[in-house]
C-alpha cells in the first residue's frame, strides 16, 4: 500500500522542482522564513544541517551570517541552480556552504549538528507514516545532544480542502524562464481525505500555441496541529514551540504556516 501511495504522489513531489530558475522567480519575495531560520542558526552557533536546501534560499543567508551550513537536496535541477547561485557569493560565504544530493529519509552523515532545519514545507513531501518516521529518524541521527530541530508546514484550511476539483482558479499571467513567454496561469485543487494529501495542478496556458501549454502537479501532505504534535511525541521529540507563521504568535484560523521547534526527548530512566 505504501509503495502504491508513493507512486501515485511521486510526480507531485518532484514536478514543481524541475526548473530551479522558475522556483527562484516564484518565491523571490519570500523572506520572512529566511530571517527566522537565520536567527536560529546564529543562536545555535552552527554548523547547521538543512534538509531540502532547494536552490539555497535559506542556506545562503545563513552562510552570509557567518554560520557553516550543510544543505541536502534530492532534486538535481534544484541542486544545479543552487550551485550556479553559489558562484555569485563571496569567497567567505562559499566556504561555509556544503551542498550534497541526497534523500532526507536515507541520509546518514558522519557528523552531528546543534540545529537541523527543514524549511518551507519540506515535511509535506513525506506522505505516509513510514516516510514520516524515516524523516524523524534522520533528524535524530544528526542532532547533537540538546540540539534543536526546526521546520514549518502549512496549516490545513478546511474550506480550501473542500474546493471543487473541477473549478479553475485563475492567477493572471506568469513569465516562465524556460522560454520567456507570459503564460496564463491557473490552479486546480483536489484533496484525498484518507491520505490527507492535497494536490494542486498548476496550469500554464501558452497564449498562442496550445501544444506548448503544460501542467505541473504539487502534492502536499496536510498536518493538523494536534496530529503533528502527536507525531513528534511518538517519534521521540519534545515540542519547544509550535506557533503560527514566523512571528511567534499563536495559531489561529488565519494562520498560514505552523512553525515548530523541537528537541530530542530524553529516554525515560
Amino acid at each position: 500500500m505504501a509503495k502504491r501511495k508513493r507512486g501515485r504522489h511521486a510526480a507531485g513531489s518532484e514536478a514543481h522542482y524541475q526548473n530551479g530558475r522558475y522556483y527562484d522567480q516564484a518565491y523571490r519575495r519570500r523572506r520572512h522564513d529566511v530571517r527566522f531560520y537565520t536567527n536560529l542558526a546564529i543562536e545555535s552557533g552552527g554548523p547547521v544541517l538543512e534538509l531540502g536546501v532547494g536552490t539555497g534560499r535559506v542556506a545562503f543567508a545563513i552562510a552570509k551570517a557567518g554560520i557553516e551550513v550543510v544543505g541536502v537536496e534530492p532534486v538535481a535541477p534544484m541542486l544545479a541552480q543552487a550551485r550556479d547561485r553559489l558562484r555569485r557569493l563571496t569567497r567567505a560565504a562559499r566556504q561555509r556552504i556544503e551542498l550534497r544530493q541526497g534523500d532526507l529519509q536515507r541520509l546518514r552523515l558522519r557528523r552531528k549538528f546543534p540545529l537541523v532545519i527543514a524549511p518551507f514545507n519540506v515535511w509535506m513531501h513525506l506522505y505516509t507514516r513510514n516516510e514520516i518516521e524515516r524523516g524523524f529518524a534522520t533528524v535524530h541521527h544528526h542532532l547533537e545532544p540538546g540540539g534543536r530541530f526546526a521546520f514549518d508546514v502549512l496549516l490545513p484550511d478546511p474550506a480550501s480542502l473542500a474546493r471543487n476539483p473541477s473549478k479553475r482558479y485563475r492567477g493572471g499571467e506568469v513569465p516562465h524562464p524556460r522560454d520567456g513567454v507570459r503564460y496564463r496561469y491557473s490552479e486546480y485543487f483536489s484533496y484525498d481525505p484518507v491520505a490527507q494529501i492535497e494536490t494542486v495542478m498548476m496550469d500554464f496556458e501558452h497564449p498562442d500555441d496550445k501544444d506548448q501549454s503544460f501542467c505541473t502537479p504539487l502534492s502536499q501532505r496536510q498536518f493538523f496541529p494536534e496530529e503533528l504534535e502527536a507525531l513528534l511525541h511518538y517519534n521521540g521529540f519534545k515540542v519547544e514551540s509550535h506557533t503560527g507563521d514566523f512571528d511567534g504568535k499563536s495559531i489561529t484560523a488565519a494562520t498560514e504556516s505552523q512553525v515548530i521547534i523541537a528537541r530530542a526527548r530524553r529516554p525515560t530512566p
